[in-house]
């Protein structure tokens, strides 16, 4: 926070005045995020300003003179994206309408390497052929993927599609930003850029044309009696709006993130959109509660949509600990949403070999404290869709599925069709399809109901204590506790066989994630339930029945966390202590600890990583 000092006495009534100015200027800065006041400029600054009720035409008008030029109206968020000169942010926060001011941080892509042919299973073990059997394939659910765009292929085509559109209503639709006919490219019923500059919403990336095909892949190229497998998406069926934010660098920014969750909720009842995927993020800067990714998703939230969102692939980081705790991104923190960590499948479709992805970000959240992941799903060098002249899979020759992986006597040369890549990018698409699936066998939950019924359906039953990868002669270890696993493993089955039975008998409440919280005197660990949460339940839908006895101990709105497991004791020196002991993570008490943490290269503290 900028300070000022008052050196000796003045006139009385100055003092007072100046007094007053010193505090104005203070209070000011407190609503400008602390990324932008470590990074003073003698130019102007591009900022998204976000205001506590719709800015009026006078609050408009008084960028001009401040010098300011307005670039975008986010309407989601009740903010402006502006150019402004620096010195004016002072003057700009002392507006009492003006909530939170912070840059449009930049995204940046940000790639696990795979480097092996492979070909995991990804619907296998979360048992989503079981519902496909039932019918449950996400029919005539839309899920909004926000990310590099689309480009048509066959996987993504029409299944005996059964939702009809009235003809004239395609002209109509055209003209309010779809870029091609409803239908033209299959189950891609919707797309528009976001992309400043860019004319079209197809993937000149890659990135998301795969976390499509997981989501939604129907497996056109790989059924049929020439093949012995079939790379389908959780959801076969399900209708897909396509709304790019990335460029062919695999970067964009903030305020195109926000814009396209805002058309997602405004063209929430014309597609039936009921999930968005968020398979990017950013480092954490500021509360949730004034991250404006995260009041952007909250609002989708509390319209009635599933927001789901990749936890980050920062749990090798171990700047901070040697565990690589209090990695979760932004909006992955946000208490509302399903925040969702990468599994390694071991190429078995089985998950008694299952372990966590090494890199998978594990909470709670820098900041707020907030436990995340909220669940887990398969995410390591898993198989999705590749277009000609893919971007990704030209800059990595050496990430491809081999024809024999899937083929009858198919040849062991890289896949034109497909191909790999890991992250927990891949683990919220396959999230993200399996929400479609449970709201076309129960389309009558709300966001915060399918949140509850994943997690206390989520399997932890043979999780082990621990598991440890080494790479390039560093060990990173895992604990399979609610900071790195959340409530289990994603089981869309038995979630489904759950809602049905409790159809319209799910109790009402949010489902937030709780907050983290720890006493230095007794070294104990808790969990703190928001008091509108449905955690506060008794029976199966209690804290200790979401997470397990091995997390919780039993209580109404705080549950003791790991005081039955030995993970935090002689077993694990560095646990408790890594998030906080004497190498406590959190920046409000080490101000070098956020700076160690993000500003390394590739990570700085303007970065937003593509979640790979």
């Amino acid at each position: 926070m900028l300070r000022s000092r008052l050196h000796g006495w003045i006139v009385p009534v100055l003092l007072v005045a100046v007094t007053g100015a010193t505090t104005a200027n203070a209070q000011s800065s407190s609503k400008i995020s602390p990324d932008l006041l470590s990074n003073p400029t003698s130019g102007n600054v591009q900022v998204i300003v976000q205001y506590y009720n719709p800015p009026s035409a006078g609050e408009t008008g008084l960028l001009g003179l401040l010098g300011g030029v307005l670039k975008l109206v986010l309407g989601p968020i009740d903010a402006l994206l502006m150019s402004v000169p620096y010195s004016s942010l002072n003057s700009l926060a002392s507006d009492s309408n003006v909530k939170y001011i912070s840059p449009d941080r930049v995204l940046i892509a940000h790639q696990e390497a795979t480097g092996i042919p492979s070909a995991a299973y990804t619907t296998e073990p979360i048992n989503a052929p079981a519902v496909w059997q039932l019918g449950y394939e996400g029919t005539n659910i839309g899920v909004a993927v926000i990310d590099s765009g689309i480009t048509p292929v066959p996987d993504l085509g029409t299944n005996g599609l059964s939702l009809s559109l009235d003809s004239e209503l395609i002209p109509q639709l055209l003209s309010a930003g779809n870029e091609v006919p409803p239908y033209a490219n299959g189950r891609i019923v919707y797309s528009q850029n976001f992309v400043p500059g860019e004319s079209d919403a197809l993937d000149h990336y890659g990135h998301g044309t795969l976390v499509a095909g997981l989501v939604a892949g129907n497996g056109a190229q790989s059924t049929g009696s020439q093949y012995f497998r079939t790379f389908r998406g959780a959801a076969p069926n399900a209708n897909i709006i396509n709304l790019r934010v990335l460029d062919e660098n695999g970067e964009g920014t903030d305020s195109a993130v926000i814009n396209a969750i805002g058309e997602a909720i405004s063209l929430q009842k014309t597609w039936n959109i009921r999930v968005i995927n968020l398979s990017l993020g950013r480092a954490i800067f500021e509360s949730y509660k004034l991250d404006p990714l995260c009041q952007a998703v909250e609002k989708a939230w509390k319209a009635g949509i599933v927001v789901v969102v990749a936890a980050g692939n920062d749990g090798r980081d171990l700047s901070l600990n040697p565990e690589g705790y209090g990695t979760i991104d932004s909006p992955g923190n946000d208490p509302y949403v399903v925040t969702v960590g990468a599994m390694n499948t071991q190429y078995t479709p089985q998950i008694s070999d299952d372990i966590i992805a090494s890199y998978s970000s594990k909470g709670p959240s820098f900041i707020d404290d907030v436990v995340k992941p909220d669940l887990v799903a398969p995410g390591n060098v898993v198989t999705s869709l590749e277009f000609s002249n893919d971007p990704l899979a030209v800059g990595n020759p050496s990430f491809y599925t081999w024809y024999s992986f899937y083929q009858q006597n198919g040849e062991q040369s890289p896949s034109q069709s497909y191909f790999p890549m890991s992250g927990t990018s891949m683990a919220a698409g396959v999230a993200s399809g399996a929400v479609a699936d449970l709201l076309q066998a129960t389309p009558s939950l709300t966001p915060d109901q399918v949140k509850a019924l994943l997690m206390v359906n989520s399997d932890r039953t043979y999780f082990p204590a621990t598991s440890s990868v080494t790479d390039n002669g560093i060990t990173y270890v895992a604990n399979y506790d609610v900071f790195t696993v959340g409530a289990g493993y994603l089981d869309i089955a038995k979630t489904i066989s759950a809602a049905l039975v409790h159809d319209g008998s799910v109790p009402a409440g949010t489902a937030m994630s709780p907050i983290a919280t720890y006493n230095a005197s007794t070294g104990a660990v808790t969990a703190v339930t928001d008091p509108s949460a449905l955690w506060t339940q008794s029976g199966a839908w209690s804290a200790s029945s979401v997470y397990g006895s091995r997390a919780f101990l039993s209580g109404t709105n705080s549950s003791a966390l790991w005081a039955t497991t030995p993970i935090w004791t002689n077993n694990d020196p560095n646990g408790a202590t890594a998030l906080w002991g004497k190498t406590a993570l959190w920046g409000k008490s080490s101000p070098e600890a956020e700076t160690a943490l993000w500003g390394k290269s590739g990570t700085g503290s303007s970065a937003v990583s593509l979640l790979y």
